[in-house]
């Protein structure tokens, strides 16, 4: 929330969000009044990103919440919070946060409060995202991986009869780009081993965009093809100025991106 707040003061016309929130770390109405908060001061520019996390027991331990209970406070948080930005007095009788009387004041810029964006990898996930979200945002993921889980959001929500129009569909993709793709890789193999303990070097083709332009170019088309399109990027240049793989990325990569996606449109 830090950092959000730094990104909503440096940027003016930007979408600026968290990447990802791990919700059930905290009390509903101090998340609640936060974004409110964060989303005026914006301009109403706010996307909450959110997940439950338990990758790491210890920050559950920290904060005193038993990390088994984290998916069933998420799904009771999230309507939760488009409640208290209503800025009106509320009642909640739920198990983990029941609440009396309870106003947020005032309410977030945007009517409804902000997009909230469900990030994961796994069925439950994509099903909190289909009935809850307002979007679908998962990391490490292949193209084919995506389509799959498009299909399974979209699956979920016709069963629920819920109409998908306006739902964002995100993907988290680690970045590199350099003339020599064996070096990309490597150094996105490496930012990613940093962030996850683990040897990504024999999958990091699957699950990051690193190589030559053209071959991230065609990732990130076939991330389109199979349904994304927001992409959040990380450039994984395990400690190496990433200024150049930006540059790559805006100057090469994304104009031939833009095409790719007019000319399927058209």
């Amino acid at each position: 929330m830090i950092a959000l707040t730094r990104l909503a003061t440096v940027t003016e016309r930007a979408k600026v969000g968290t990447s990802i929130l791990l919700l059930p770390l905290y009390p509903p109405a101090l998340v609640a009044k936060q974004v409110a908060d964060l989303d005026r001061a914006s301009g109403g520019r706010v996307i909450l990103g959110i997940g439950v996390g338990g990758e790491y027991p210890g920050e559950f331990r920290a904060v005193q919440v038993p990390v088994e209970e984290r998916g069933r406070r998420t799904n009771e948080m999230i309507p939760l919070l488009r409640r208290l930005w209503t800025a009106e007095p509320i009642t909640h009788d739920g198990r983990y946060y029941p609440m009396r009387d309870v106003r947020i004041h005032p309410a977030p810029a945007q009517p409804g409060g902000p997009p909230i964006i469900v990030a994961g990898r796994k069925e439950a996930a994509m099903r909190r995202a289909a009935i809850l979200g307002d979007g679908w945002f998962p990391y490490l993921y292949s193209p084919r991986r995506y389509a799959e889980s498009v299909a399974t959001v979209e699956h979920v929500a016709e069963e629920i009869g819920r109409d998908l129009t306006g739902f964002d569909w995100c993907v988290f993709v680690f970045l590199n780009i350099n003339s020599d793709g064996d070096v990309a890789r490597e150094e996105a193999a490496r930012t990613m081993g940093g962030t996850y303990d683990q040897d990504f070097r024999a999958m990091v083709d699957s699950v990051a965009a690193a190589g030559t332009t053209a071959e991230v170019t065609a990732k990130l088309c076939a991330f389109h093809d199979a349904g994304a399109r927001h992409f959040v990027f990380l450039p994984a240049t395990a400690g190496a100025d990433h200024r150049a793989v930006l540059d790559r990325l805006l100057g090469e990569v994304v104009p031939a991106l833009r095409e790719h996606a007019t000319g399927e449109a058209s």
